[in-house]
């Protein structure tokens, strides 16, 4: 066992996971094991994932350089722009050892914006490919195939604001750059920052976290489906406008995260990195481990050195190249095991433990979190993973994985199955605490309501589940409406309480903050290739006549709050449960957070146990200014009164409501 272990680390105060210390410690040490072999002893990671510098095309001196690395390969063409698209021997790379190839040509023969691809031989075939490490791509309009851009504008970016931003209590804005427009089409950087980042400021989040920034041959994949991982989606825009909009945004002290897809590239050939030298395993597990059974794409050998250098190399690109402050790892749990998580359930420890988890995939998560903070220390890594595996998100230094947080993914989930499978009268009090509250003591979470998978044709908004056909015809403010009345309610209530229970923050996806209506499809053959419903339709949040508006002031508020007050590390704790009434009162540090989700009964002089003072409401989603009924005086003082060996607070919770309470 390792000379790590102590009490310090992660199975010390966890019983449960003591069994598996040996497996713990053993992860733990392949991680600085496999650092210690890519950087050297005493060595840097950051010093040493520099594939981008040498593999993406560039000038060296009076020349301009191309190289790739192609095992399998038996002979490399340069073709493009310059050369009229024909493969020469002047145009042919020569092989460099390590099953690398390189070429230099003359400087002046590549130009900005010249269009340029490989065309590999190896034995038995051969094709055209786009570089691994191309830094820009342009798709044709036709066919949709790929041709790399060599990108060098005559006048570089001139950064503005401080190179990174750093947050330590994240309120999360998530976005798709493509549908953030009102238009029906493909949005663009300047589309976004000229008028989406100024709402995401007013709101009060303070980081943005901004999905589809690597080329990806489908539109409608959301961004997941990546071809091109060193190269900004030219869909949306050039490097340059991306870098103004990063620079604005931290200029604005927002944090920018980068959604990150390190869990597997498209299958696509003549655009990706499947069987790029000819072979199929370069990049990737042979056969069909190689394969992903459930998404079509290719899944990385982590163990590979060349592919944990490319990836790594990946990761510094994008935080020195556009000063992008962490990342949110997709598709994590995908990673872990072997079997992809697919079909399991993760009921207990044994499942995180049983050998059925990729050991290697495990060691890059452990490098990919050492490089972000060895390249900021403040950078921020956050993990997507339904499985609950233990360690994921605690420090590498008591023998965790090293993720700064994991996503609450079982949170958006319960309000679902809540809503979707139980009356109101069902819902139970103490089970929402339970649910929303429960996480590992030495991991920090991100809690959310829903994000963009919950917006997802095939799936509903939580608005929509609330509303369904209603949200057609009641959310004008003139119109009565019990459902709608009920869906406002509920949707405000859901928020407040996922937040108020949020282990270290929070999340929401663009639009859902105001109860965007419908669902999110990307234009495809089954739709008429629509824009339709892949855009954001904001006007509706700022007609004062409509209740998008009411939810919206809601949200502000409920985030503005959290942002003013240093909530988070407080624990919350369960003051009282009331299964019968539907009433949950949380506290939270010096506040109190009270919901009734009672659908009928509203109550008066409801006691609560606390901490002896004053207590005046500080939000109250009944308020009128939130579509609300005004049924409580948010101008009265709250005094507890001392009764029986205890500080009684008394409170009038109107029904399907929830107010937020100071202490003086």
């Amino acid at each position: 066992m390792s000379s790590r272990t102590g009490k310090n680390r992660i199975y010390s105060a966890d019983p449960w996971l003591k069994p598996y210390a040996e497996i713990v410690e053993r992860r733990n040490c392949a991680i600085f094991e496999r650092k210690e072999r890519i950087a050297g002893k005493g060595g840097r990671l950051a010093s040493a994932a520099n594939g981008h510098l040498y593999y993406c095309p560039h000038r060296e001196d009076d020349c301009y350089v191309f190289r790739e690395w192609a095992p399998n390969a038996s002979r490399i063409y340069v073709i493009g722009d310059f050369n009229g698209w024909r493969r020469s021997e002047e145009w042919a790379m020569r092989p460099s050892g390590d099953g690398n190839w390189e070429l230099a040509v003359n400087g002046d023969s590549v130009h900005h914006g010249d269009l340029f691809k490989w065309f590999v031989e190896w034995p038995g075939g051969g094709g055209e490919r786009i570089p691994a490490y191309a830094v820009r791509c342009i798709q044709d309009p036709e066919t949709k195939l790929f041709a790399a851009q060599i990108w060098e504008p005559r006048e570089k970016y001139l950064w503005r604001s401080r190179k990174h931003v750093a947050v330590k209590k994240p309120l999360i804005y998530e976005v798709h750059i493509g549908m953030s427009s009102e238009q029906q089409k493909v949005a663009g950087f300047e589309d976004f920052r000229k008028n989406v980042l100024p709402h995401i400021v007013d709101m009060g989040y303070n980081t943005i976290q901004i999905m589809a920034l690597q080329e990806h041959p489908y539109y409608g994949s959301f961004g997941y489906q990546v071809s091109s991982f060193f190269a900004l989606s030219s869909r949306f825009g050039t490097p340059e406008e991306f870098k103004k909009l990063v620079d604005e945004a931290h200029a604005a002290g927002l944090s920018v995260v980068m959604d990150l897809v390190h869990s597997h590239a498209v299958s696509n050939e003549n655009e990706g990195l499947s069987c790029i030298d000819g072979s199929y395993s370069t990049y990737f597990h042979e056969g069909e481990r190689g394969w992903h059974p459930a998404w079509g794409s290719r899944c990385f050998n982590y163990g590979s050195d060349k592919v944990a250098h490319f990836l790594l190399s990946n990761i510094k690109y994008w935080m020195e190249e556009y000063r992008l402050d962490g990342f949110r790892f997709d598709g994590v749990t995908s990673m872990l095991y072997l079997d992809h998580g697919l079909e399991r359930d993760f009921v207990g420890y044994d499942a995180y433990f049983d050998g059925a988890q990729d050991e290697d995939a495990i060691t890059y998560l452990g490098l990919a979190n050492i490089l972000v903070k060895e390249l900021y220390r403040n950078g921020v890594t956050i993990a997507e993973d339904m499985s609950g595996m233990a360690g994921l998100a605690a420090p590498l230094s008591r023998g965790g994985i090293g993720f700064d947080y994991r996503m609450s993914m079982g949170v958006a989930d319960h309000w679902i199955k809540w809503i979707k499978e139980r009356t109101d009268w069902e819902w139970s009090m103490g089970e929402i605490f339970f649910e929303l509250s429960g996480k590992r003591d030495d991991e920090k979470t991100i809690s959310y309501a829903e994000c963009h998978d919950q917006a997802l044709v095939g799936d509903k908004t939580l608005i929509f589940r609330l509303l369904d056909k209603e949200m057609y015809t009641g959310m004008s403010k003139t119109v009565q409406s019990l459902t709608v009345d009920r869906g406002v309610a509920l949707h405000k209530m859901i928020r407040l309480a996922t937040i108020s229970t949020a282990g270290d923050g929070y999340l929401t996806f663009m639009g859902n903050e105001f109860g965007h209506p419908e669902w999110i499809d990307f234009p495809r053959e089954g739709n008429g290739w629509s824009y339709f419903y892949a855009r954001r339709q904001w006007h509706l949040a700022e007609d004062p006549l409509l209740r998008y508006c009411d939810l919206m002031q809601f949200d502000k508020a409920m985030i503005e709050l959290f942002a003013d007050n240093d909530l988070f590390p407080e624990k919350p704790v369960c003051l009282r449960v009331d299964e019968e009434k539907k009433v949950l009162v949380i506290g939270r540090g010096v506040f109190i957070f009270a919901f009734n989700f009672n659908p009928q009964h509203s109550f008066e002089q409801f006691a609560v146990q606390t901490c002896p003072g004053d207590y005046s409401v500080v939000l109250d989603s009944d308020s009128s200014v939130f579509g609300g009924f005004d049924r409580n005086d948010c101008n009265a003082l709250h005094i507890t009164k001392f009764e029986k060996g205890a500080n009684n607070l008394y409170l009038y919770l109107p029904c399907r409501s929830a107010q937020v309470l100071k202490k003086i």
